[in-house]
């Protein structure tokens, strides 16, 4: 994040989301709201002009579409069990607590400062409703715990929750990352987590090395740099070590097997840019 910027590759990622509610059919995730929150113009420019058919922004598109209907799909099995707080960690443009199917279930999006002022913005201008079940938290994770900005927003640390955390911990160090991670290992039992990460670069192929050498060139041109690397080997035995105790790792294959099975568009998940971690107190 560039200091009092809204965040650049959230607005991107909002893009996405909201070109797949045009182009992809059937839908992975179901988002009425993708095409209002990301403004007037933006919107009209993507059903003008999507550019968004070549084979790297397709899948792209899809991982885009696939970690946040993986995150939805725990949530609902979380709240199943009880689970009544949803936390979503820099939550960018998402519109969840905005078409929130589940009663009685509290959301709260955690933030840098500027990007939810900026988002404040985006939902006033499209006209769509702060719900009362929202609680908006700012926080810079470099510079502040997760704890920190849960002082003053209500959220009962003494109650299960869920928490996802899209598109966030490869701008992280290291120790912002574990800090949180660390937090929610100490919630009660029933609580979890959905994230997604970058795997170092060392173990990907070179075609795989290159489309992140392309992806990282273009967030960096943003200001928004990547510096976090896991080897998935390695952080998942971290998450236990941390006090998770179930963990579910998601490369590719197992995220194409889920959402794109049998599809005849032949949209997926391509390459080693797109894992997802589940980890449950």
């Amino acid at each position: 994040m560039q200091e009092g910027k809204f965040s650049k590759t959230a607005r991107q990622v909002a893009i996405r989301r909201a070109a797949h509610q045009l182009l992809d059919h059937p839908r992975v995730l179901d988002d009425p709201l993708a095409l209002l929150i990301i403004g007037y113009e933006a919107a009209e420019e993507l059903q003008s002009n999507p550019k968004e058919d070549h084979s790297f922004s397709r899948a792209f598109r899809a991982f885009m579409a696939a970690r946040s209907r993986c995150a939805e799909d725990e949530l609902a099995r979380a709240v199943g069990h009880g689970v009544s707080q949803y936390v979503v960690l820099g939550a960018g443009l998402d519109t969840f607590a905005y078409r929130n199917p589940h009663p009685g279930l509290r959301v709260f999006e955690v933030d840098h400062p500027a990007t939810q002022a900026w988002k404040y913005e985006q939902l006033r201008a499209a006209a769509i409703p702060i719900p009362p079940s929202l609680t908006f938290v700012p926080i810079d994770f470099e510079r502040q715990t997760l704890e920190d900005g849960f002082e003053r927003s209500g959220f009962n640390a003494n109650a299960a929750a869920f928490f996802s955390w899209l598109g966030v911990t490869p701008y992280l160090t290291r120790e912002a990352c574990m800090t949180t991670l660390s937090l929610i290992a100490r919630m009660p039992a029933g609580s979890g987590v959905v994230f997604d990460f970058a795997v170092d670069p060392a173990l990907l192929n070179p075609g795989q090395r290159m489309a992140l050498d392309a992806l990282s060139k273009r967030v960096a041109a943003a200001g928004e740099p990547f510096q976090l690397f896991f080897d998935p080997g390695k952080l998942e035995d971290e998450l236990k070590s941390l006090g998770f105790h179930r963990i579910e790792f998601l490369k590719a294959e197992q995220i194409n097997a889920r959402y794109f099975n049998d599809r005849k568009d032949g949209l997926l998940v391509r390459g080693g840019l797109g894992h997802l971690m589940g980890a449950w107190v």
